[in-house]
């Protein structure tokens, strides 16, 4: 039986704090399961906007959605982490990825590393903060045990194989860095080369006893009745995608409600996605979308 669908929307305008606090209460009345927060200069610091988060709501989980990094000391972070999961009432999930945006770096002070070495500090981080959060000696103590649920984002062979190890959410980018970039610049990858990547962790976590719950950032959502009209401008970005090749790009929904809907079906069957992200600019559009999907 699949595993059922859970969603989450990523907010990462800054705004004053009764502005923050409803737009925080519209997530929950329009169903979503988790508010999530990034970790980008310009963005709001994510543990304030959580905890902030947690007191304007009642049901939703909060997490990071996710941090770099490059930018926390584990010993710190770890603070930070257990007083945010005990501040949201024990409703906090840890995202951690190795960051991407090498102008963030340089504009904070900080190396960017090379991808090897961005790899190599999360991987320290993500075995730090299991030895603290999980140490009764620690202080302050997280609110859940064993532990703050953890997700790890990224696509490359050595996250997936970290991922697979250590957590309880594998979440896919469905894209990847504008070789060249230093802001940031994704660009989609075809769904086969998707395919690959979760074949791959599939095969990182054969025996492993418990398995994760797999997620995948929305990039776009519109409801439309033209869809090809919809996808024109990424096409004339990416002349090496076919319209159908486009239409089958798993971050991208695009179509009425009901075929959104089945789309998210579709790929929870392919790849095995039953937690979703969408950006905040789509968080009204995608509400109907969970409600045709609640349930299945």
């Amino acid at each position: 039986m699949p595993r059922p669908f859970r969603f989450g929307v990523n907010l990462m305008n800054p705004a004053p704090s009764d502005t923050w606090r409803a737009k925080c209460r519209r997530a929950e009345q329009l169903g979503y399961d988790v508010i999530l927060v990034p970790d980008h200069l310009g963005m709001p610091a994510p543990f304030p906007a959580l905890v902030a988060a947690a007191q304007a709501t009642r049901r939703p989980r909060v997490g990071t959605f996710v941090l770099n990094t490059g930018f926390w000391n584990p010993a710190l972070l770890a603070r930070e982490v257990a007083t945010t999961d005990v501040l949201t009432g024990g409703r906090l999930e840890l995202g951690l990825g190795a960051g991407y945006v090498r102008v963030e770096h340089e504009a904070a002070g900080l190396p960017f590393g090379s991808p090897r070495e961005r790899v190599d500090q999360l991987r320290r981080t993500v075995e730090e903060l299991e030895r603290l959060l999980t140490s009764e000696e620690h202080l302050p103590r997280p609110q859940q045990r064993p532990r703050v649920p953890l997700l790890i984002g990224g696509n490359g062979d050595r996250v997936l194989r970290l991922t697979a190890e250590h957590a309880d959410i594998a979440a896919f980018t469905g894209a990847t860095s504008v070789p060249g970039s230093t802001t940031g610049e994704l660009t989609p990858i075809a769904a086969d080369d998707l395919d690959q990547r979760v074949a791959r962790y599939r095969a990182l976590t054969a025996g492993r006893e418990k398995p994760a719950e797999l997620n995948l950032l929305i990039q776009m959502v519109t409801v439309t009745e033209d869809r090809a009209a919809a996808l024109a401008p990424l096409l004339e970005r990416r002349p090496d995608f076919t319209l159908e090749q486009a239409l089958e790009l798993p971050i991208l929904l695009l179509g009425t409600v009901e075929q959104i809907a089945a789309q998210v079906r579709a790929q929870r069957e392919r790849y095995g996605f039953s937690y979703l992200a969408v950006l905040e600019p789509y968080m009204e559009a995608f509400a109907p979308v969970m409600a045709e999907l609640r349930g299945a």
